[in-house]
């Protein structure tokens, strides 16, 4: 399924002037003490905590004062309640005001998942009466809920967004810059994870499989049969990947990038990133990759079958198999120069239709400003 199912046109979506409904939801923001929607997200320096802060910034662009982020649930009286995780809402579900709206997203998760999963999912449906909306990321993960009993109508596909203007294709000198700068050899195939894999914050010594460290781990081995390959890592819990690499005698580096320019400029370093996930939500790495011209191979999960058509924007695995992987990398690998310039370009294409800009004026007038107007919300 192409993205152009779950985007606007850009032209639709970067368009600036005010309309007289975004007008009148500016001045209720500017009426009230808070904000009309409160995002709730992580405090944690990770994805659930920049959707949040992204789409706000975005839509605030639009209707200045609309929305704000918080990691206190406790504060919130009134007004749209967006949570940034179904675990969020299922914590605070019965905590929250009833004369709150609330929204949340569910961006991953099915009971093969494993037993915690599976009881999560069924809070969540049991607590699913309270939303006015469910935001999904992907296809799967609406399909899912609406075979679990979710009415359609309830539910609002709007893909996790990309700061394509942070994340773009780097200069030949900027390439050099930053294989330079971790002593990447000239002559190596350097293939890309940046995703938290390991348990906990620590070293993460214990993998999340649900994140695919193994298949990650067997696919670059067999990768280097072939290629020098030089992985480069960042995030945080990367112990069980690192401690595999080690083994294997694959070359890499592990570096936390200190903030998202930082992260942006570690996409220009590579010559391949893998999504080897057995679930998830985007992953913001899909994208990131894609608006960088970073050719990709990913596993069907989340909404990678969404954004790559594949064999023309990038490589799509119908399963969770290592040596699928590996072929489709091979294929890419091996595409001629122009060829291999074409992929690219479409693959950004493909991503500047979920731009946050797209993202947060999507959110704006597809779930927030119904609910306004509706008066279901105090």
């Amino acid at each position: 399924m192409a993205i152009r199912q779950i985007a606007r046109p850009l032209k639709s979506a970067f368009h600036s002037t005010k309309s007289a409904s975004h007008e009148v939801l500016w001045q209720l923001g500017l009426a009230r003490k808070r904000a009309p929607v409160s995002i709730v997200i992580e405090k944690a320096d990770w994805a659930i905590r920049w959707y949040g802060e992204f789409t706000s910034q975005a839509a605030n662009k639009i209707a200045p004062g609309i929305s704000s982020v918080t990691n206190d649930p406790a504060s919130l009286r009134s007004g749209i309640v967006e949570f940034g995780s179904q675990y969020q809402f299922v914590e605070w579900a019965d905590r929250v005001p009833r004369r709150c709206s609330l929204v949340s997203t569910f961006f991953h998760g099915k009971p093969e998942d494993g037993p915690a999963v599976e009881r999560h999912i069924e809070q969540f449906l049991k607590l699913e009466r309270h939303l006015s909306r469910i935001i999904c990321s992907a296809s799967i993960v609406r399909n899912r809920l609406i075979d679990w009993g979710v009415a359609p109508e309830k539910l609002s596909l709007i893909p996790i967004g990309c700061e394509t203007n942070r994340f773009v294709p780097p200069t030949a000198q900027q390439r050099d810059d930053i294989r330079r700068r971790f002593d990447i050899p000239s002559d190596a195939l350097v293939v890309g994870s940046f995703q938290k894999d390991g348990e906990g914050w620590d070293k993460g010594l214990k993998p999340k499989l649900i994140k695919g460290p193994d298949v990650f781990l067997a696919a670059v081995e067999r990768i280097s049969r072939d290629h020098p390959v030089f992985v480069f890592l960042t995030g945080p819990a990367r112990g069980y990947v690192v401690h595999g690499l080690e083994t294997l005698g694959i070359p890499y580096t592990h570096h936390y990038a200190t903030d998202r320019d930082d992260l942006a400029r570690c996409y220009h370093a590579l010559d391949l990133y893998l999504v080897t996930s057995r679930e998830e939500g985007g992953p913001m790495a899909l994208m990131e990759s894609m608006a960088s011209h970073v050719p990709i191979v990913s596993t069907p999960v989340g909404m990678a079958p969404d954004l790559i058509s594949d064999g023309i924007s990038g490589g799509l695995t119908g399963s969770v198999d290592p040596d699928e992987i590996a072929s489709k990398a091979e294929f890419f690998l091996g595409l001629s120069e122009d060829k291999s310039a074409q992929m690219k370009k479409i693959a950004r294409d493909s991503v500047l239709q979920a731009d946050w800009n797209v993202v947060g004026r999507r959110q704006l007038e597809e779930v927030w400003q119904p609910l306004l107007q509706n008066n279901q919300v105090s």
